[in-house]
């Protein structure tokens, strides 16, 4: 039955890894019912549980988790694929108005893709194609980019291989310029968009920890297992945890090295996710380590859904 209080709308936690965002999101499906849509580009990959930092079956157990198991990893899920996902079942979360849609995650993209509404090109990986550019060299692609679409390399680096290939790859496969395809339609329902600010040096701790709190859990036994059901060459072992492992698997450096690369590698990418994050206005930021930050967060999400049904 449908429950009148509930006013269509969409709220978000993000933030870096390790700043304590499945946590949070679970605080908040406690007090309102929420459906946890994962925002993480590597957790909708089976097989991909502890290093990911997956949701326990405890979590998925007290409230329902989405985007979470739902691929092979041998396929691949787009940025398009996730949106188009993502999209209709919000829409089916605010038909039904029991429970509210409630983002969780880091992968920034995931977060825009829904947020800005972004137009993105239905175009699929083409390995044959990329192997191709691959082979021309970055310095040539970028040359025949600025031919083909001088919009889409202004926007982008001349260092930055990955983004000139998909714009070439949109182009050779569609006939049209990635520029042309692209935009935003922002959705016209409220959103509440929760950031968590954490300090570098707590970030690091955090960090830390849970690396070796991975380790304790079995990672090492994961990554044998993936390499054993699915090669070696699988691409998302070459992804962060996996790959220092797979590495010391393969005699290269010893587990304390390992340990050390991953937390390394971590606080980098963990740097890059708040650059990423600090650049959206939208976002109302709350202090990881205020002592009060449940309870702040709790009282902000009440304000704005009490706000909404006061219309």
């Amino acid at each position: 039955m449908q429950n009148s209080s509930f006013v269509p709308c969409l709220i978000i936690v993000a933030g870096p890894t390790a700043a304590g965002k499945s946590g949070l999101g679970l605080a908040i499906a406690q007090h309102y019912p929420s459906v946890i849509l994962s925002a993480d580009s590597r957790q909708v990959y089976k097989s991909f549980d502890i290093g990911t930092a997956k949701p326990s079956l405890a979590d998925r157990a007290a409230a329902p988790h989405r985007f979470v198991d739902i691929c092979e990893p041998t396929e691949t899920l787009t940025v398009a694929n996730y949106q188009a996902r993502a999209q209709h079942l919000i829409r089916e979360l605010h038909e039904r108005r029991e429970q509210l849609p409630l983002l969780v995650g880091g992968t920034g993209l995931y977060i825009n893709s829904i947020v800005k509404g972004l137009k993105i090109p239905r175009v699929a990986p083409h390995e044959a194609l990329r192997s191709q550019f691959q082979t021309l060299g970055q310095p040539h692609c970028y040359d025949l980019l600025r031919q083909l679409d001088p919009d889409a390399s202004s926007k982008i680096h001349p260092n930055d291989s990955g983004r000139t290939v998909r714009a070439l790859e949109v182009f050779y496969v569609t006939g049209r310029t990635i520029s042309s395809q692209q935009g935003e339609n922002p959705p016209s329902y409220p959103i509440l968009y929760i950031g968590l600010n954490c300090e570098p040096e707590l970030l690091r701790s955090r960090i830390t920890t849970r690396v070796h709190q991975m380790i304790e859990i079995g990672l090492v036994a994961e990554v044998e297992h993936i390499i054993q059901r699915y090669g070696p060459d699988l691409p998302l072992l070459k992804t962060l945890g996996y790959a220092e492992v797979q590495q010391y698997l393969n005699g290269e450096m010893d587990l304390e090295e390992a340990i050390a690369l991953i937390v390394q590698h971590t606080c980098q990418f963990a740097k890059r996710q708040r650059t990423w994050f600090r650049k959206e206005a939208q976002i109302e930021w709350f202090e990881v380590g205020d002592p009060r930050l449940e309870e702040k967060v709790l009282a902000r999400v009440e304000a704005f859904v009490d706000g909404l049904n006061d219309r």
